[in-house]
């Protein structure tokens, strides 16, 4: 970049155009006889790159890193007797958040799991109907959209008409079948999120076929289009499955498997048939995915008041990596639309637990 000429001129106005560096002194002169230098100072830090160093993320630059302690936003405690410390003290003392606090964030920390680029599939099934496999699906992905920053959608791959739409509020009437007829032209988000309804959790529902005669058309082929789409535009991707666990469907939903929940109610056979699921997974190819398992026990199940539920739980866990007790909720067995805030504080704690251990075996 030029500057005025009066800065270099020596001899004349031009004469800084015949400047030379001298190779000896690193000076700049007017040639070899007139030499009336001028020294050349670098007041920049020169910072040298190590090659060998591992290149870090735009992640690192986080504020906690970069900013000056006084210019950190504060973060008050939450808690009533923290709260009450940290304002009589002028914002002084800051005793952290109380224990309940701390627990509820460890909880939304692990449900809100960052799980890479890919959609994460969870099937969630049991061989025995009436044992609330749709209201853990719907409990799990409630539980899980309003935690995370990503996309969560349930899909009811239910071959003989199931019910999941029916457990939020019904924002369409399109069905898996639109979405496998539709595939070829649904190429952004905005396309598909015609085809879903959304609670105000944030979760989207796909709904199942409601005419019985199509419904029975719905194969692993149909299940692969359905699940290869919603790959594109979400993160966890949980699929409520039907009781016919030799259906076609059922063996693309478990290749795609990720993790896995089965749901046992809280009776002697429903608990027997939950353990045989587990059986036939492991002695068709699924051991690892069985293993790493959670089983949702819904306590609200008839008979549950008169069996040992510490025995069903001692036993399921010798076979998967965690249990987590449903409790009776009215507003659950209504088998109505499901309002998450609405539920009692038990039920909502036990959904979010169950979608923490979800979580967890995803990362």
């Amino acid at each position: 970049m030029k500057k005025d000429s009066e800065d270099y001129s020596v001899g004349g106005d031009s004469d800084y155009e015949n400047l030379e560096l001298d190779p000896e002194t690193g000076q700049y002169a007017m040639g070899n006889d007139e030499f009336e230098s001028v020294e050349v100072e670098a007041d920049a830090e020169v910072v040298v790159n190590d090659l060998f160093s591992d290149p870090e993320p735009a992640a690192m630059l986080t504020a906690d890193r970069l900013l000056e302690e006084k210019a950190r936003e504060r973060v008050r405690p939450e808690g009533f007797w923290q709260l009450f410390v940290y304002r009589i003290s002028f914002r002084l003392i800051n005793l952290g958040d109380s224990r309940k606090v701390t627990a509820r964030k460890g909880i939304d920390s692990r449900i809100g799991a960052n799980f890479g680029n890919e959609a994460r599939f969870v099937p969630v099934l049991t061989r025995k109907g009436g044992v609330g496999k749709t209201t853990v699906t719907t409990l799990i992905g409630m539980a899980m959209a309003k935690v995370r920053e990503d996309r969560v959608v349930a899909i009811d791959a239910n071959p003989d008409r199931g019910t999941l739409a029916e457990r939020v509020k019904r924002g369409t009437t399109k069905t898996v079948r639109d979405v496998v007829l539709k595939a070829s032209s649904i190429s952004s988000f905005t396309a598909f999120s015609d085809l879903v309804s959304r609670d105000k959790t944030r979760l989207d529902v796909l709904a199942s076929d409601t005419d019985p005669m199509i419904s029975q058309a719905f194969d692993d082929g149909d299940y692969n289009v359905v699940a290869d789409i919603t790959s594109r535009y979400y993160s966890v991707v949980l699929t409520d499955c039907g009781t016919g666990i030799v259906h076609s469907v059922m063996q693309a939903v478990l290749d795609r498997a990720d993790g896995l929940v089965i749901v046992s109610g809280g009776s002697v056979d429903e608990a027997r048939l939950a353990s045989e699921t587990l059986t036939w997974l492991e002695a068709n190819g699924y051991g690892d995915l069985a293993r790493n398992s959670v089983v949702a026990l819904n306590t609200a199940t008839f008979g549950t008041e008169i069996v040992k539920l510490d025995e069903i739980e001692s036993h399921f866990l010798t076979r998967t990596r965690a249990v987590v007790r449903i409790p009776y909720d009215p507003k659950l067995a209504a088998g109505a639309e499901i309002s998450f805030d609405s539920l009692h504080p038990a039920t909502q704690k036990a959904a979010r637990e169950l979608a923490a251990l979800v979580a967890d075996g995803l990362v």
